[in-house]
């Protein structure tokens, strides 16, 4: 069975606080679209697909409860300053901003008719099966090293240590045969351990395939080629963005500078280093040498737009 991420029924949205793995497995309540800002934003929920439906999906709480004010539009306007307020949470991501955009146009049609809270609520609600097609896990698609046989090799992922608290916890409880190592084994892995592949996730995937990823991503990239390894981008369609033509455009989240010079709040690093801490890199199509990994197919990166726009005249 597997570990799900969120828990959602009419009115109740639940959330599996991702910063308590791997030692406690607990779930948090999300009544608001304020509360489900704070969660995305302290990184509670992780993965661009749940971060998106986790925001949706608490949208819908609050209609249900009977958020909106008075009137149709005030109801159009609680619902579109809601989302542009939710996208603020995690920037680099497509998948929020793009289910945001959708949702308020969706709005605005609905509020021409009756009945119209109901109608946004059940759009809302509708989301997950446009998201996932089975129950979601913990959202998370780190880098990870394909090793000898049926071997995963996860990176720890550093700064936030992602890898190590929740790639290696799901692993683990999918009994998925895994080795960790620190983010600065990963060329030597390649090199010493048979490494067949390196498979990462994505925030976002521009028109020609240049890919944001989980900082870290970008040198992995680098490390493969060298070593001839194909490198592949694992994502949903949901997360490729063709109004963007190049990795240029995409803004790159920067967090807090104590997520590198702390570990559970514990100082470690000397007072007064600056800290440049970026939540993302840009891996550069070309070294997408295996493919990109949707549900629709595995595409290089220049069948990227056509495979999702279909045959163009």
């Amino acid at each position: 069975m597997a570990l799900e991420a969120i828990r959602y029924s009419r009115g109740s949205l639940e959330i599996l606080d991702q910063l308590r793995l791997p030692q406690h497995s607990r779930y948090e309540a999300v009544g608001s679209v304020r509360q489900a800002w704070e969660a995305i934003r302290a990184m509670k929920v992780r993965g661009a697909p749940a971060i998106a439906l986790v925001g949706c999906l608490s949208l819908a709480v609050e209609l249900q409860a009977g958020a909106g004010g008075p009137g149709l539009a005030a109801l159009v306007a609680f619902v579109r300053d809601a989302l542009s307020f939710l996208v603020t949470a995690r920037p680099t991501a497509v998948n929020l901003a793009r289910a945001a955009s959708q949702l308020a146009d969706a709005a605005a049609l609905e509020a021409e008719r009756e009945g119209a809270t109901e109608e946004a609520v059940r759009e809302r609600e509708g989301l997950p099966e446009k998201v996932f097609s089975k129950p979601t896990r913990t959202g998370q698609r780190k880098p990870s090293l394909q090793g000898p046989g049926d071997e995963t090799v996860p990176g720890e992922t550093r700064p936030y240590n992602q890898g190590a608290r929740l790639t290696a916890f799901e692993l683990v409880y999918e009994r998925i045969p895994a080795t960790l190592i620190a983010d600065s084994m990963a060329a030597a892995a390649m090199a010493h351990r048979g490494v067949s592949a390196v498979i990462v996730g994505a925030d976002r995937v521009v028109a020609n395939g240049d890919t944001a990823n989980k900082v870290g991503t970008y040198q992995l990239a680098i490390a493969a080629k060298h070593h001839g390894i194909p490198f592949y981008v694992a994502a949903p369609s949901s997360s490729c963005d063709l109004h963007l033509e190049t990795g240029r455009d995409i803004i790159i989240e920067e967090r807090p500078g104590r997520e590198l010079t702390d570990v559970n709040g514990v100082r470690i690093a000397a007072p007064g280093i600056e800290v440049w801490n970026p939540a993302f890199d840009v891996t550069p199509h070309n070294l997408i040498t295996g493919g990109i990994i949707t549900e629709l197919g595995v595409f290089a990166p220049e069948e990227l737009r056509a495979a999702l726009t279909g045959p163009q005249e």
